[in-house]
């Protein structure tokens, strides 16, 4: 069984304390959560949870380690230092008969607050198999995204060339016990995650820089084929939707998104198999996109990060990495240029 760290199993004795004095009838609590929250998994993987109020009802999103932001089914306090969050997903079942029944799957998690730091545990079924699954989890406040910075007063620093056309001289998977799908063809960097005919998936590495950064532009040309997709990582947390959406209604999820958290302001993808362009910038917790060069986020404040997210930290350096497991894509001309402060 995994050790856990100290300052998690102090929060673990608080939690039992709590749990012991529920049924006390005590005041309504001041509540002490409402704000977002950064979040690290034990054993790996970045959660983030917003709490706020609307009229006097509590309400909250989460992102619980990859997929979207979503929003909670309820959130409540026990105590003021306690917090319940609850997230329901629906997933159809086949019965003996052969037909399908929708069921209705439930994660809980409670949180124990103490000063500006959390911890707890995510419970629920658990995923592919039978039995309960128990995530134990830390976390810190996060403060307020601010003003969006003035884009024209920008000073940048010398442009560094990411790929050089020949190898992957720079870059390597994040986990190095993963197989690397990216290959250099005809000066272009291209992801082929072949998977066997029969047989179990196979899950290939999403491939990062060596470097890490704080603020940049990105400019980068990539190649989606029909049906597939990827993304484009920033500092290891952000990520900028790289799919086939051409033709789709407006959606956080469609080329050049900010994956499910910002939506683009138009359509501007080309058609599947054609060259397309990325220009992103990411400064002061801001971001902004041109795809193919129409603007379609204008320096947006991004709250935390996005699923596959592999730092839970939005102040440190990070790298730019790429998907690896979604699909056949390729990239080309891919340049960043620091921004200086």
């Amino acid at each position: 069984m995994k050790k856990l760290p100290v300052f998690l199993m102090a929060f673990l004795c608080a939690i039992t304390s709590s749990i012991a004095k529920t049924t006390d009838v005590l005041p309504e609590p001041e509540n002490t959560f409402i704000g977002t929250w950064t979040i690290d998994v034990v054993g790996g993987g970045v959660a983030w949870l917003k709490v706020h109020e609307d009229q006097g009802v509590l309400d909250g999103e989460l992102l619980w380690i990859g997929g979207s932001v979503l929003p909670i089914s309820d959130v409540y306090l026990v105590n003021e230092n306690t917090l319940i969050v609850t997230r329901t997903s629906d997933e159809k079942l086949k019965t003996t008969s052969g037909n399908e029944r929708t069921h209705t799957r439930t994660w809980t998690m409670r949180i124990t607050k103490i000063n500006e730091a959390i911890a707890g545990t995510m419970t629920g079924p658990a995923w592919g198999k039978t039995g309960e699954n128990i995530s134990y989890f830390t976390g810190s406040r996060m403060p307020a995204v601010g003003p969006a910075p003035n884009l024209k007063a920008l000073k940048y620093g010398k442009s560094i060339k990411l790929f050089n056309g020949k190898d992957l001289t720079g870059w390597r998977t994040i986990d190095p016990k993963s197989p690397n799908g990216f290959k250099v063809v005809n000066g272009t960097m291209q992801n082929d995650p072949v998977q066997p005919e029969n047989g179990e998936h196979i899950y290939y590495g999403n491939l990062r820089t060596d470097q890490e950064f704080e603020d940049f532009n990105l400019k980068l040309e990539v190649n989606v084929p029909k049906g597939n997709n990827s993304g484009v990582y920033l500092k290891g947390l952000y990520e900028i939707q790289v799919v086939d959406s051409y033709g789709l209604e407006l959606d956080s999820h469609n080329m050049g998104a900010l994956y499910s958290r910002v939506t683009p302001s138009e359509n501007a993808e080309k058609p599947a198999g054609e060259w397309q362009t990325l220009d992103i910038t990411l400064v002061d917790r801001h971001v902004t996109v041109i795809l193919n060069g129409k603007k379609i986020i204008d320096n947006a404040a991004v709250e935390g990060p996005t699923g596959g997210a592999i730092s839970s930290d939005v102040f440190a350096p990070g790298p730019i990495y790429l998907q690896g497991d979604h699909g056949n894509v390729a990239y080309r001309n891919i340049v960043l240029t620091p921004i200086q402060k």
